[in-house]
């Protein structure tokens, strides 16, 4: 398998990365491959090794597909995954399966497509981030040994002692959206990961990403909104407010983000701007 990376995050998956590693090698003989415990050192690898290799396979969560997808913006090189996150929501998306010989054979035919990413003050995204509660359920989140029940468990917690963030719009075409919100998300798919799909009539190829404002609801509201997020139903109504954007600009009251579900601190203003056909995934 010449021309070929795997970059394997030794944290994700319950930091049970050797199955993977020597089905890999029962299969391929002497891939190339790098376990990385940085994003430097990743950097740096996919750096030393670009003119050399056309496909890089992430191992790992959206936090390690985006940082090996940054390396590869608007190049030809392209971004293959094999998913080993909490959520997967991106590898969901672009139809990357834990089947090994599924990804085998798509790197074998090589096929490739176009898609968009997105930028937060010019950090990447490539599926979906956000600010407001979620931001703080990532904070927190990653204080402990992740998985879905503890997510639910953080979300639960968070969501009774969480004040809503202010927001205020640059665009007067915008400002009617000022006010206090639960969350603001920027998806540039439809879902967070766990098939929970906060945008359902998303795309990531069309140019655009959906904010989502969500105001604070009610806990009458709450298993309506649990419902419509995972079975794709999420819609416009007096909690939920969707703008299809191609760059927005922002202030709101508060650093804490999460960029495909890794926590950030970022600063307002908040700038917001889509990359066309950015990123060439395998498909």
């Amino acid at each position: 398998m010449e021309k070929v990376a795997f970059i394997i995050n030794p944290f994700s998956a319950k930091k049970n990365y050797q199955p993977f590693l020597n089905e890999l090698i029962k299969k391929v003989g002497t891939p190339l491959y790098y376990i990385s415990e940085s994003i430097q050192g990743t950097d740096d690898f996919i750096r030393d090794h670009f003119d050399n290799v056309d496909i890089f396979v992430a191992i790992g969560g959206d936090g390690t597909i985006s940082t090996v997808a940054k390396n590869l913006i608007s190049t030809e090189k392209i971004l293959a995954i094999f998913p080993a996150g909490s959520g997967n929501g991106f590898s969901n998306e672009t139809k990357f399966s834990k089947n090994l010989d599924e990804l085998l054979a798509k790197i074998n035919a090589k096929k490739s497509r176009k898609i968009d990413t997105f930028t937060v003050n010019d950090r990447l995204s490539i599926n979906v981030s956000g600010t407001g509660f979620d931001g703080k359920v990532v904070k927190e989140f990653e204080k402990t040994d992740r998985g879905f029940k503890n997510y639910i468990k953080v979300s639960l917690k968070t969501f009774f002692n969480y004040k809503p963030i202010k927001v205020k719009f640059t665009d007067e075409k915008y400002q009617q959206y000022n006010g206090r919100y639960l969350m603001l998300n920027i998806a540039n798919t439809r879902q967070f990961g766990n098939n929970a799909y906060i945008a359902p009539n998303a795309s990531k190829s069309d140019g655009l990403v959906d904010m989502v404002l969500v105001k604070k609801f009610p806990l009458t509201y709450s298993a309506l909104f649990a419902y419509r997020m995972f079975t794709k139903k999420l819609k416009d109504d007096d909690y939920v407010t969707y703008l299809p954007v191609s760059e927005i600009e922002f202030k709101v009251n508060t650093k804490n983000w999460h960029l495909d579900g890794e926590f950030n601190k970022i600063k307002s203003p908040i700038h917001v701007k889509v990359q066309p056909s950015s990123l060439n995934i395998l498909v």
